[in-house]
């Protein structure tokens, strides 16, 4: 599987430029996964379903399924935070993940930045970025400058960049 991250400040576009991304991936038929990193506590469960009862009552993992989906949750209790390979492994193969987030692995990643940002780019300190996708003018210490709002051209930048293209 090749791996490749969208990171950036808060409200600097990446969720839209994710789903941006698997909307035309999959529409060039390639299978496409992604994994988001959350900072805070999350839950996907809801207070008085059967399910969250499981949890509350302890369980470790909870797995829920359907003729639709199924989603495995996984109670950390005392454990560490998974690291981003860990989580990989657990994934069915696809062409590409993109990664949410996970802005201190390895891989390589594209910024999103946004004019209304008062934040610095993170590329400055990061050479795991390999370009920047914004809607403003700004000094992207050479490194390829993409229309944040172009995704067509984001996803051929991707692509090359994993070698699927």
């Amino acid at each position: 599987m090749k791996i490749f991250g969208i990171v950036g400040w808060k409200n600097s576009g990446k969720t839209t430029m994710v789903a941006g991304l698997v909307t035309e991936l999959k529409s060039r038929g390639y299978s496409v996964s992604t994994v988001k990193h959350a900072h805070h506590a999350f839950d996907l469960d809801q207070p008085g379903r059967d399910s969250y009862k499981h949890r509350e009552a302890g369980a470790q993992e909870v797995l829920i399924s359907s003729g639709n989906r199924w989603a495995l949750m996984h109670e950390l209790q005392d454990e560490e935070e998974f690291q981003l390979d860990e989580l990989l492994i657990k994934m069915a193969a696809v062409d590409l993940v993109l990664v949410e987030g996970f802005k201190k692995e390895p891989h390589q990643k594209i910024e999103c930045h946004r004019e209304t940002s008062e934040m610095p780019l993170i590329c400055a300190k990061d050479d795991t970025i390999v370009g920047v996708a914004t809607d403003v003018e700004v000094d992207t210490l050479d490194l390829p400058a993409l229309d944040l709002n172009d995704v067509p051209a984001v996803a051929d930048f991707v692509l090359k960049q994993v070698g699927l293209k």
